[in-house]
């Protein structure tokens, strides 16, 4: 196991007004991102995962996309500070759920001016690759780093120009194999990791999850399937169509790290 502990919560109706930058693929039918919401949770408990879900927030359209208002590490957890308005409420909602996790100590918060959000964060093996994107900037990382040196963490950070965050154009599968695809195959920030790349046409399913008990995909890239299973990964697949319509890939709907 790569993880022991996600954390998780359930779309409230509010989801069908979520943020839509770059979709542009119709609202969500909240029935069908309630049953995939569940399925993605029952994938997560199959794979040995214990899963803490959360009470839906109404009031917060985006709020099941919980990777996004905070970053946990096994060592600490870092309250972050989206960019968009509409999102920065979810901090203190998501800080109550990590307490029960993490020592007051070992939780810490990017404030303005910085922004910072958990899609732009990738770990590698104890270093932090931070995407520069529209949702995360320099000064947002630059308290990221702050913070992660204080636990022998290094950050670097990679400009994105072209995606969402970090996340939604490139994950970390362990062992040194890197799913990537668009502006990020052959950067040179990963040019020491072994290129596994995603078609333009499948470019969504580049956001996996490798549970280190097989990968969690999305359902759909038969490309990809068979790329990650060529390499050696168990496959399972994940409906995520109605996520996919704001912005939202796998990883975004929940924090995963090791309880300590």
């Amino acid at each position: 196991m790569l993880f022991s502990n996600a954390l998780v919560r359930t779309p409230g109706h509010s989801v069908i007004n979520g943020i839509d930058d770059y979709a542009d693929l119709g609202r969500p039918d909240y029935e069908r991102a309630l049953a995939q919401h569940q399925a993605y949770v029952d994938l997560l408990s199959d794979r040995g995962v214990a899963v803490t879900v959360l009470d839906p927030l109404e009031a917060f359209p985006d709020s099941c996309f919980v990777e996004d208002p905070a970053v946990v590490a096994t060592d600490f957890a870092v309250i972050t500070n989206p960019a968009r308005a509409s999102r920065t409420p979810e901090r203190g909602f998501i800080r109550l759920a990590l307490e029960h996790f993490y020592s007051q100590d070992h939780i810490f918060e990017i404030n303005a001016p910085g922004h910072l959000e958990g899609g732009d964060v990738m770990e590698v093996d104890g270093t932090y690759y931070v995407g520069l994107s529209a949702r995360t900037n320099r000064e947002g990382f630059e308290q990221f780093k702050a913070i992660a040196a204080q636990f022998n963490h290094p950050a670097l950070a990679v400009p994105v120009h072209d995606f969402l965050h970090l996340k939604t154009g490139t994950t970390y599968l362990g062992d040194g194999k890197l799913l990537v695809t668009g502006e990020f195959v052959n950067h040179p920030a990963f040019a020491n990791f072994t290129q596994l790349v995603v078609p333009a046409e499948e470019a969504y399913a580049v956001n996996c999850i490798n549970t280190g008990n097989g990968v969690i995909m999305p359902a759909g890239f038969p490309v990809v399937k068979q790329l990650l299973e060529d390499h050696g990964f168990p496959v399972f697949e994940a409906a995520m169509s109605e996520f996919e319509k704001i912005d939202g890939g796998l990883t975004c709907l929940s924090l995963r790290f090791t309880a300590h």
